[in-house]
């Protein structure tokens, strides 16, 4: 579906249109509605992309095509893996300082993925549950092997045996490792997950020794599979519950349900990786890189379940050898750092969107701040003042357009007056009078502009960042990831723009633009109801500095101005 032409007028046209009225010169009151429009519009977009994506290229619905008449039939070695969960096995535990795996020994994959220093909710002791298969939902990760000799196959797959049911990373243990096997035909499979203190980085590796006369071919693969979902939040706080991958053409890209619903994703590379992405945490698959793979997607017949998955290439074990096949399975939480260094572009699942390259660097001051005050709250505050005195050049440029546009008012009142409705005379007399003055009516604008990045980038961090989830503040703010319990905030970030407003007198010629400048702290204070605390805190400490800031540079204008009189 292409983006409706009303749509772009309304995020990218009229907000401009109505800054240029000539009747709306740019001061503090209305610099808030200019804000108004564009966070607005900028929300809508973005609830826009969660909702409607445009329709992939018709190309791609012969490949899903090809694929649905090929998944089934695992054996061959150009077919995707099939489609296994009717059937469980026994399963067992693995559990590390930071993770608990449960596996299931048909197949081995993982079916349960227990993250223990993120709680599943404010307070509670219940780790909180990624992988999970249940009556509400199925999200598994499996794995195997394929092709001419795989064991995984349409008319079943293997059961491993393990000489224990539970396995716990020890006191003194840098990892803890589940051995499970399957003999068949001569042939010993080894299926060993490994898990590492401190980290979500999970290492599965398959280790074939073939002691047969014949040689083996076997293809690794690994999916991810999910009940399909809509993507949740509000338009406030949209969340995206779906898939995305990496490959040597594209570091990274969503692929939705209902992309993969659309049309199957087929992609040949030799590098990247596949994953599942929720709010604050993902799950991926990163195979054994600079070798050849395929990525892949499909939908169940009942529209159910989505997968998303990797081929590999073909590994031959020749008669009386054994060969080592590595992968490695994330789950876990949205670790920039430690998914940077597991997978190259693994950590741009923390998705700032376009605003990225301020993002980046606003989180990393953020948690540089963070380490030196233990708190988050803080942090906000600090890196708030930080923000505002880099723009502060910005701002003073601002309102000393501001305080420009208002020494003319009279005269552009008296230029209404005796021009009336003939708009086109009044608009030629204005430019006129604007460059006689030396003001650029624009000048309170474009700053505003300048510092929308900023807050979008701001915004993006504070949704994205798991740091933040369940970080408190003081006092009442025990989340600041979560919106104001008692409304705190948002009212007293009102009662701010109200203060604004009253420092900013001029008067507004239209009276239902002065309607609307009366009731746009009101109109931003529900607005922000529903807004993550830590965005808030931001919001209103921000407007605080603003005040001060406007009342220091009007305050230093007036004594310019109180100056060059007395010379006169």
């Amino acid at each position: 579906m292409d983006l409706p032409a009303t749509y772009y007028k309304m995020v990218f046209f009229y907000p401009f249109t109505f800054i240029k009225q000539e009747k709306f010169p740019m001061n503090s009151n209305r610099s808030l509605l200019v804000m108004g429009l564009l966070l607005v519009s900028f929300l809508l977009f973005t609830q826009w992309q969660q909702d409607f994506n445009p329709e992939i290229q018709a190309q791609k619905q012969a490949q899903i095509q090809a694929q649905q008449q090929s998944h089934d039939v695992p054996a061959s070695s150009t077919s995707q893996p099939a489609d296994v969960a009717s059937v469980k096995g026994k399963t067992i535990t693995v559990e590390s300082d930071v993770l608990r795996l449960t596996i299931d020994t048909l197949g081995g994959d993982v079916v349960d993925s227990d993250l223990l220093k993120h709680n599943a909710e404010l307070h509670s002791n219940t780790p909180f549950e990624l992988l999970q298969d249940n009556a509400n939902r199925v999200y598994v990760a499996q794995s195997g092997l394929v092709g001419k000799n795989g064991i995984d196959t349409v008319s079943g797959r293997p059961q491993y045996q393990t000489t224990a049911e539970s396995f716990k990373l020890a006191d003194g243990q840098d990892a803890v490792s589940v051995p499970l096997t399957f003999e068949k035909d001569g042939v010993l499979y080894t299926k060993t997950f490994t898990l590492k203190r401190g980290s979500y980085n999970v290492d599965v590796n398959f280790n074939i020794k073939n002691s047969t006369a014949e040689a083996i071919e076997v293809q690794p693969y690994g999916q991810l599979k999910h009940t399909i979902v809509e993507n949740s939040g509000n338009l406030t706080m949209p969340t995206y519950t779906g898939g995305a991958y990496s490959s040597s053409e594209t570091n990274y890209k969503k692929y939705s349900f209902q992309d993969m619903e659309k049309a199957g994703l087929s992609v040949e590379t030799n590098t990247g990786w596949i994953a599942v992405l929720q709010h604050y945490f993902v799950s991926a698959w990163i195979p054994a890189q600079d070798q050849a793979m395929t990525l892949f997607t499909r939908v169940s017949d009942d529209k159910r379940f989505a997968t998303i998955g990797y081929r590999g290439a073909v590994t031959a074990v020749a008669p009386n050898t054994e060969a080592n096949i590595n992968t490695h399975l994330w789950t876990g939480p949205k670790d920039q750092k430690e998914m940077a260094e597991t997978a190259n572009h693994l950590d741009l699942t923390a998705d700032y969107g376009w605003a990225w390259f301020i993002a980046k660097p606003l989180f990393w001051l953020l948690t540089t701040i963070q380490k030196a005050v233990s708190n988050w709250g803080i942090a906000i505050i600090l890196v708030t003042i930080v923000v505002k005195s880099i723009l502060y050049p910005l701002t003073k440029a601002q309102y000393t357009s501001m305080a420009k546009m208002r020494m003319l008012q009279p005269k552009i009142q008296e230029m209404r007056e005796r021009f009336g409705d003939d708009r086109q005379r009044m608009s030629q007399e204005m430019m006129k009078l604007y460059k006689e003055e030396k003001v650029n009516p624009m000048g309170g604008c474009l700053p505003i502009l300048i510092q929308m990045p900023i807050f979008i980038a701001l915004y993006w961090t504070f949704m994205e960042a798991v740091e933040l989830r369940h970080a408190p503040f003081f006092g009442w703010i025990q989340d600041l990831s979560a919106q104001d319990p008692y409304y705190i905030f948002p009212i007293l970030m009102g009662a701010s723009m109200f203060l604004l407003q009253k420092m900013s007198p001029t008067p507004v010629a239209d009276p239902m633009q002065q309607k609307v400048m009366t009731f746009m702290p009101v109109i931003f204070t529900v607005f922000f109801l529903f807004f993550p605390a830590g965005l808030v805190l931001y919001w209103l400490t921000s407007n605080c500095i603003t005040l001060f800031q406007q009342w220091w540079i009007y305050r230093q204008l007036e004594k310019k101005g109180l100056h060059s009189r007395k010379k006169k």
